[in-house]
């Protein structure tokens, strides 16, 4: 284990005998760390300063609902539940199923953001690509300061993309998937459900990114108003909309659904060559992302009645 994992991942000091950490103290502990997070540094475009991404918000899942045994069986069936990736952070722990929450965080794009990318037809914008090249260090920096306010409340949590079995898979249907989907674990607290174009359509949209942390800690669930995994999506719940399928340069959405690898493609093989000419000073940047914008579900959840 890395020195990184071994702060994101902890054992509670108190043993199984422990006091249960009182749910709103540990709620109000999760919103202060995003508000701290917000005016960070890992919020904080490498261009000029801005910050990269709106104030977080937050749904919480059981560890044991039985949403998790159907992604494992089905949507994405490589995945590790909760409590798998808990045992493989924390191996002595003496948690269950039912003693474990998730935490799903999704970071908005800002209204900025999303503005210049609306306003794009073949390149990213200059905020989204900037966004898109610092997502890593701003995902990181939220799941850490989870992981490390709750670990300071003496509570085990384990942050899933962080574990060094964590992987990115070649699947035969679904072309890529991982062991642990934050878009996921983000339908399974009831934030949202997904689009044409596979992005996660929550209540304020589908520009965004996603990070997650697995608690013991028994934290009242989000409810889902959803049944399905794409009933937010105009498309799909009445077939009016599919503006995404022309925001796509390369055409890898469709009514079909989305071409991956199409996607990958003009994303390195195009866009790459061209955010390195053009922004030499974020090295190795490359994004597309224009589905996300300029569409009816770019800020807000339209086929949830938002």
């Amino acid at each position: 284990m890395t020195e990184q994992d071994s702060r994101d991942t902890s054992r509670a000091s108190g043993g199984a005998g422990a006091q249960a950490p009182d749910e709103s103290a540990v709620k109000a502990a999760i919103e202060e760390e995003a508000a701290r997070f917000a005016g960070s540094a890992d919020n904080a475009s490498p261009v000029d300063g801005e910050r990269l991404f709106a104030p977080p918000f937050f749904g919480y899942a059981a560890g044991d609902d039985p949403a998790w045994r159907t992604l494992s069986s089905g949507a994405v069936e490589c995945s590790w539940t909760p409590l798998e990736a808990f045992r493989l952070g924390i191996p002595d722990s003496s948690a269950s199923a039912s003693d474990l929450t998730v935490v799903s965080a999704v970071l908005p794009a800002t209204p900025e953001t999303t503005g210049d990318q609306a306003a794009t037809e073949r390149f990213p914008a200059a905020r989204w690509l900037a966004s898109r090249h610092s997502h890593g260090r701003s995902v990181d920096g939220l799941a850490r300061c989870l992981a490390s306010r709750l670990g300071s409340m003496g509570i085990e949590r384990v942050v899933p993309d962080h574990l060094p079995s964590f992987r990115t898979l070649r699947h035969p249907v679904h072309v890529f998937t991982s062991t642990w989907s934050h878009r996921h674990a983000a339908w399974a607290a009831g934030l949202g459900t997904f689009g044409l174009s596979e992005g996660l359509i929550t209540r304020a949209g589908v520009a965004h990114r996603l990070t997650s942390v697995i608690v013991r800690a028994r934290l009242a669930p989000t409810p889902r108003t959803y049944a399905g995994f794409r009933d937010w999506c105009l498309f799909y719940s009445s077939g009016k909309c599919g503006k995404c399928i022309g925001r796509c340069p390369p055409g890898a959405i469709s009514a079909g659904g989305h071409d991956k690898e199409l996607c990958r493609s003009y994303a390195n093989d195009v866009v790459r060559p061209w955010a390195a000419a053009r922004f030499p000073d974020m090295e190795g940047a490359y994004a597309c992302g224009l589905c996300q914008a300029g569409v009816p579900c770019a800020s807000r959840a339209p086929g949830a009645g938002d």
